[in-house]
Parts: C-alpha cells; sequence; structure tokens
C-alpha cells in the first residue's frame, strides 16, 4: 500500500458497533491507544472489517487545532 498521508498507524480492530448508517470502529495501536472513526457501514463491509483484524488508522488533515482552558 502507498498512500500519501504521514499518518499511517497499523492497529488491530477491538470494536465494530454499526448504526442505522454508519459504524464506530476502535482501532487499538501497538502501545495500547485506541483510535476511534466513524465510517459508513458500507465501508465497514467492503473492508471485511471485524474485531481481531489487522487495519491501518489513516489521518490527513489540512488543519490540526491546538486548544487549551
Amino acid at each position: 500500500m502507498k498512500i500519501s498521508a504521514r499518518n499511517v498507524m497499523k492497529g488491530v480492530v477491538v470494536s465494530v458497533h454499526k448504526g442505522a448508517v454508519n459504524a464506530e470502529v476502535v482501532i487499538q495501536l501497538p502501545g495500547g491507544q485506541e483510535i476511534v472513526s466513524i465510517i459508513t457501514n458500507n465501508s465497514v463491509d467492503s473492508l471485511g472489517l471485524e474485531k481481531g483484524k489487522e487495519a491501518y488508522a489513516v489521518v490527513k488533515a489540512s488543519n490540526v487545532m491546538i486548544a487549551v482552558d
């Protein structure tokens, strides 16, 4: 796989919760951190996502916002 995004993190799917249209997918990284993404149910099905499967979290953003109290 080649991709232009620089933030590509490999992990394991720990949960997939489907709703009416979208699904919440949680990927656990090797250090134990978790990344949560909301994607369509069609994407879940086409990627074959299920608990225990390896997957990549790809972060590509033109803006990163930082805030403090």
